[in-house]
């Protein structure tokens, strides 16, 4: 059995969290659950929820779905004013039971959990020094690193043993987590994953996107800074920017296919970025066509915009099937070649006899571009011009987004001639990274990294990293022995 998930030619979602804690003592379990659905698109492997009542954590977590992963009785026995959620999709450590989050430990301070959603690049070298120095890891995931050293911590008081320990860590991280009567919410230095604070009378609230707030009547406060840390303890918030040296480098995917299109990040509509990645694709590449259309979902947005901006009409091109669930059996090779549309099919009256303009918000293998043109083939189009959101995919990720090797990256081994032929277009583009930020507002502050192998941190050079990162050929500067020792705070 195979998940739909697999044979979806996309990049892969991170991860999701979720925090929320009650001024007036009343359970908020059944809300972090609802939160969570919100977030569902950002991980569907697993799901959890650390309940924290007086200092005492529960934990309920399961494989699937949120509807899947929770009962009835699991929301009745998380009972607690403070609670943290997690929806998880591996980008690193495999995809089972004991890998799925929060995680809960124990210190000196009481039990802590902690929900992540990111990646550590120096996750390697910590595990390796903190085994060597006795310490047994229970799942394969980076997120345990940090739940190890701030249990570590010889700190006598959490805010200072989560300095200690955000000082040692490195990579992409928005955290939530839980103690005592805190509810904590963090942001790496360089705010590559998003992390937003929401309020209502009763709560605050802390996700991975504004979609969650919505859901849950909350209003949106604001976002979380780069290099920041919010304490909350009921009705009282506090703010610590415990990194000097932070610089704001948003992962761009976000934008242009990651986030629900319902949300905001760090002030920006990711529907109204969308859009503007369409209105800049026609200013670069004008197409004489008939009619506008859009991959479903994330393209749908961008071919709106180049709609609008080049007069030409825009239809719904493709019908969806949305059944297709997690224990879908993928089809065989066979079946395959035999071009069964399993999960989109073009509308034919629509585009039959047509010039198109086919908008999508990537391509990755290219696969998916090739099947999408047979279908419209097969449907009678006269001509398909297919129109790429995002720059051309040639470099791996290293902070939370699950990227293939770089052999597979269509962009990385192929021109742009060579892909245009390899899926059967007519003619192909890609956004420029100047017109992609033109759309995002000419702002500075994004990782392009998937784009041009140039990345916002250093990525450790260790003997087999090193090895992939020239079989990669990535850009990336050593670091400056920054995981030598664990810090004078830390009991070794």
């Amino acid at each position: 059995m195979h998940t739909a998930w697999q044979e979806d030619d996309k990049l892969r979602e991170e991860c999701g969290v979720f925090g929320m804690n009650s001024f007036t003592g009343k359970d908020v379990a059944e809300q972090v659950y609802y939160g969570l659905y919100a977030l569902q698109h950002r991980g569907q492997e697993s799901a959890g929820i650390a309940s924290n009542q007086g200092g005492d954590i529960t934990l309920k977590k399961n494989m699937g779905l949120v509807q899947e992963a929770f009962a009835a009785q699991d929301l009745k026995e998380l009972q607690g004013d403070i609670a943290i959620g997690h929806v998880r999709y591996s980008t690193c450590g495999e995809s089972s039971m004991i890998n799925a989050q929060p995680l809960v430990g124990r210190s000196k301070l009481g039990q802590v959990s902690v929900a992540h959603n990111g990646t550590l690049v120096n996750a390697g070298g910590l595990r390796e020094l903190l085994e060597e120095s006795g310490i047994m890891f229970q799942t394969t995931i980076d997120s345990e690193v940090i739940l190890s050293l701030l249990m570590r911590s010889g700190r006598n008081d959490l805010e200072q043993s989560l300095k200690e320990t955000l000082r040692l860590i490195k990579g992409a991280f928005a955290l939530t987590l839980t103690m005592g009567s805190l509810l904590v919410g963090i942001r790496d230095p360089y705010g590559i994953r998003p992390l937003v604070l929401g309020k209502t009378d009763d709560n605050y609230i802390l996700a991975s996107e504004s979609c969650a707030l919505d859901v849950l009547g909350a209003e949106l406060v604001r976002d979380i800074e780069p290099g920041e840390m919010v304490l909350i303890e009921k009705d009282q918030i506090r703010s610590v920017f415990y990194s000097e040296r932070t610089q704001r480098r948003v992962c761009s995917f976000e934008y242009i296919y990651f986030a629900r299109p319902d949300s905001d990040i760090d002030g920006l509509s990711v529907h109204a970025s969308r859009v503007a990645m369409g209105e800049a694709l026609y200013r670069e590449h004008p197409v004489d066509a008939d009619l506008v259309i859009g991959v479903p979902d994330s393209g749908i947005a961008a071919a709106l915009g180049y709609a609008r901006a080049s007069g030409i009409p825009f239809d719904i091109g493709f019908t969806k099937n949305k059944y297709i669930g997690r224990t879908f059996i993928a089809p065989s090779q066979e079946i395959r070649e035999k071009n069964v549309n399993i999960k989109l099919n073009a509308l034919r009256h629509v585009v039959a006899g047509k010039r198109l303009v086919l908008i999508d918000d990537s391509i990755v293998r290219g696969t998916t571009s090739r099947r999408l043109i047979e279908t419209l083939r097969f449907a009678g189009a006269k001509e398909i011009h297919f129109l790429v959101s995002s720059p051309m995919v040639k470099h791996p990720c290293y902070f939370g987004i699950d990227t293939p090797y770089r052999e597979h990256l269509i962009a990385a081994v192929k021109t742009k001639e060579e892909i245009e032929e390899e899926i059967g277009a007519d003619s192909l583009a890609f956004i420029s990274k100047e017109g992609l930020l033109q759309a995002l507002g000419d702002r500075k502050g994004y990782c392009l990294g998937c784009f041009s192998g140039v990345y916002p941190m250093d990525i450790p050079q260790d003997e087999e990293h090193r090895m992939d990162q020239e079989r990669l050929g990535c850009t990336v500067h050593p670091l400056q022995n920054e995981t030598k020792g664990l810090g004078e705070g830390f009991v070794r």
